[in-house]
């Protein structure tokens, strides 16, 4: 299992902490992470665009000119795609993007994401980080410390200062554990994990199963 300092807010180790092999040390798979980050930017989508056909379009149903002397190709309504004007052929139609990658997928994804940022040494665990109010100020030198230029930041915690507190920087994102997701975490270059969100992402990526128990039947005399 490898072992990764615990720094402060002012970038000094205070500590280690040792990281399970089947979270922080498993293959890397591009395939899997591309299909739960396709996915997270498709249910993103709102799929609105739409387009009129001629059966939709407000014309009435007059020939627009006589059918012959004219020159022109014969035109039985305004509302032909052919017109400016009239309907589209094969438009976007309102549509659901939605789609959700198996349960075992998304998780084996999240730990590749993880573990990339270990490999690449992208990977900051934080002892604690709390803001006393709201202030960018404060949030952008507590980053300056850590010697962040970009960085996703979890907390274990509702920390609303915090959160507030970086919402003006476009490099920097503070999102809670439950939120943690491959997209994010591929998306910027650092990421800062405070120590008491190590149990929980351990919980939620490693499947325990029940111990299973053998029914062996009524004891006989």
């Amino acid at each position: 299992m490898p072992f990764v300092d615990v720094v402060n807010i002012n970038n000094e180790k205070v500590g280690q902490v040792e990281l399970p092999d089947s979270i922080y040390q498993v293959a890397i798979q591009p395939h899997l992470v591309r299909e739960v980050v396709v996915s997270q930017l498709n249910n993103r989508r709102a799929g609105t665009a739409c387009a009129k056909t001629r059966a939709e379009v407000a014309y009435s149903n007059r020939k627009p000119f006589p059918q012959k002397k004219t020159g022109r190709a014969r035109a039985g309504s305004r509302r032909s795609p052919l017109l400016r004007g009239g309907g589209t052929i094969f438009g976007p139609k309102p549509r659901d993007y939605y789609t959700r990658p198996p349960a075992k997928v998304r998780r084996q994804a999240l730990k590749i994401a993880l573990s990339s940022k270990l490999k690449q040494e992208d990977l900051i665990i934080l002892d604690n980080l709390t803001q006393s109010e709201i202030k960018s100020k404060t949030f952008s030198l507590n980053m300056k410390s850590l010697g962040l230029k970009e960085a996703l930041v979890i907390t274990a915690v509702i920390d609303h200062n915090l959160e507030m507190s970086s919402r003006n920087f476009k490099s920097f994102k503070v999102l809670r554990v439950e939120g943690l997701n491959c997209y994010d975490i591929l998306r910027y270059r650092k990421l800062v994990v405070t120590q008491d969100c190590l149990p929980l992402i351990e919980t939620r990526l490693v499947k325990i199963s029940a111990p299973i128990t053998l029914n062996s039947g009524p004891a006989s005399d």
